[in-house]
């Protein structure tokens, strides 16, 4: 039931939801309605909306006709915000909205106006913006808006088939690179890499005995084709899957088969920067590890979850995350030589040290070492070492030098503009990527694991901000804030991400390289998180013995 509510989200049925010309006209109709009202036009919240209903266009079929047309108008929007409101965030999210055209669209008129736009907004020079003369030249009797709906109906309804059109709103054909695969007895994530975006669709088929045909799921990536030097079939021969396997279905369409023995329930997710497609399954837990519903002395029955409190059972093992390595360096410091990768290694190394001598848990680290891994690599290793807590650790930046302070982050949908950047930077992707993210995330999320990971982001903060202001100054306490993390998405424990400081602000990048600010910092750290057992577990330190830390 899970997985039709997950396809119904992702791939909405035609016949009981608006097209993408309906959802272009109406947008259409509230910008006229904007357009002829001052009033509205003083209050930002009215652009954002008819910016949004303009990319629902756009979101609805990214390859359809009418993509570009939702994509250059959302663009057109922001310039016109950017002319009122002067915030350079709006004209950069025009630039990359015209730059998506020009790179998805290549055949598209669409193309060309994006770059006229990009020339207007960036000319030799004294910078200006276009006046309202060059946009009457375009169209000297029509608005603009009407003059797109005209040449999107000639494309509609030419005699050339819409197939046609399609491929040619592609900007190049995606090419799978390859396959990759973590998992446990009860969960494997498996990845679908490609060099560029794709849209693709999946379906679950059921078990064919007649023809020995085991129950599959299969992936079908659109305008694709297949890697010469990829591995077509991954075995993977765990509890839920015998093998992952790659072919070229038809001349335009690439199709991976993931061959299932049992499962529970399954989610299938996209990532950009690259473009990769994420399948993670889950399998029913085993009997052994059901909780026991046992008697008290009066013959009454405990509860499973005080019984789990009465046993310590809770968190045991940790999984923390030092972001970026490798060639990902993160945020440049504002002193020279000092990048992030670095300075959240020793940070992690020390926190995991901290963690085994003060809580007695089971640590592992996603890398200990100066090593590259994909955020989605990040989560699968906590899921599969079934880790009770997920804790990512990060340094801030901002353009603004002046920026600092903490904050500790946990998966949702974003809150403000500013978590939304924190969010773009660490995914390492557009800002404009992120409400591509929203709209699936709700989806994608369990409302227990979110307030578990609230609680634990709560107590870390706080933590932080008390303890750090016993011995420095000028400690701002940024707050608990969420937004949708790829390196978060899809974990199956409480996970928070933790900005620990502005790297970018002198004081506070001389303080995080400082040996005895980062042991204070994940003392810190530790504290917050035994609050946190402590009240899920009020007996979990009573006894325990220690647990060696692992390294990734």
């Amino acid at each position: 039931m899970l997985a039709c509510c997950i396809i119904s989200v992702i791939f909405p049925r035609t016949s009981s939801a608006a097209t993408a010309k309906q959802k272009y006209y109406r947008a259409e109709a509230y910008y006229k309605k904007l357009r002829h009202s001052p009033t509205k036009q003083q209050y930002r919240d009215n652009w954002l909306k008819c910016i949004d209903k303009f990319q629902a266009v756009y979101r609805h079929n990214p390859s359809g006709p009418w993509a570009a047309a939702g994509l250059y108008m959302s663009g057109k929007l922001y310039l016109e915000l950017y002319r009122r409101s002067s915030k350079k965030s709006d004209k950069k999210a025009a630039h990359d909205i015209y730059k998506r055209i020009i790179r998805r669209f290549p055949k598209s008129v669409y193309k060309r106006r994006a770059e006229n736009a990009i020339r207007n907004l960036f000319p030799k020079g004294v910078p200006k913006i276009a006046s309202k003369k060059v946009i009457r030249k375009q169209s000297p009797a029509k608005s603009p808006e009407d003059d797109i709906a005209k040449e999107i109906k000639k494309s509609i309804y030419t005699k050339t088939p819409i197939k046609k059109d399609v491929k040619g709103a592609e900007s190049r054909t995606a090419t799978v690179m390859g396959l990759r695969f973590w998992s446990n007895p009860s969960y494997t994530r498996v990845v679908i890499d490609a060099d560029s975006e794709a849209s693709y669709t999946h379906k679950l088929l059921k078990k064919d005995t007649s023809i020995h045909k085991p129950q599959r799921l299969y992936i079908d990536l659109k305008n694709s084709r297949l890697g010469k030097d990829i591995k077509k079939n991954i075995p993977i021969n765990d509890n839920l899957l015998s093998d992952a396997r790659a072919g070229q279905y038809t001349s335009d369409l690439v199709r991976v088969v993931v061959d299932i023995k049992s499962f529970k329930t399954y989610k299938i997710f996209s990532l950009k920067n690259p473009f990769r497609i994420v399948i993670d399954v889950w399998g029913r837990a085993a009997k052994a590890s059901r909780p026991v519903v046992k008697r008290d002395k009066k013959g009454g029955k405990i509860a499973p979850g005080a019984l789990a409190k009465q046993l310590a059972l809770g968190v045991r093992r940790i999984v923390i995350d030092p972001g970026h390595g490798g060639r990902d360096f993160g945020a440049p410091g504002y002193l020279k030589g000092v990048h992030e990768k670095k300075v959240v290694l020793q940070l992690a190394r020390r926190l995991a040290k901290k963690i085994r001598d003060k809580l007695n848990c089971e640590v592992f680290l996603t890398r200990n070492g100066d090593r590259n891994l994909t955020l989605e690599e990040r989560t699968a290793i906590a899921n599969t070492k079934n880790a009770d807590l997920f804790i990512s650790i990060h340094t801030n930046a901002a353009r603004d030098r002046r920026a600092f302070g903490i904050e500790t982050f946990f998966l949702n949908l974003a809150t403000d503009n500013d978590a939304i950047l924190v969010a773009a930077r660490e995914n390492a992707t557009s800002t404009k990527n992120i409400s591509d993210l929203q709209t699936i995330l709700s989806d994608l999320m369990q409302n227990a694991k979110i307030n578990e990971s609230s609680r634990l982001a709560v107590h870390v903060q706080r933590s932080m901000s008390r303890h750090l202001k016993k011995y420095y100054g000028r400690i701002k306490n940024k707050g608990v804030k969420q937004a949708p993390f790829y390196v978060l998405l899809g974990a199956q424990m409480p996970s928070i991400l933790i900005e620990t400081a502005f790297i970018s602000n002198s004081r506070e990048c001389k303080r995080i390289i400082d040996a005895k600010y980062q042991d204070r910092m994940v003392e810190a750290i530790v504290n917050g998180i035994r609050q946190y057992i402590k009240e899920t577990n009020p007996t979990a330190f009573l006894k325990q013995s220690p647990q060696k830390a692992s390294g990734g």
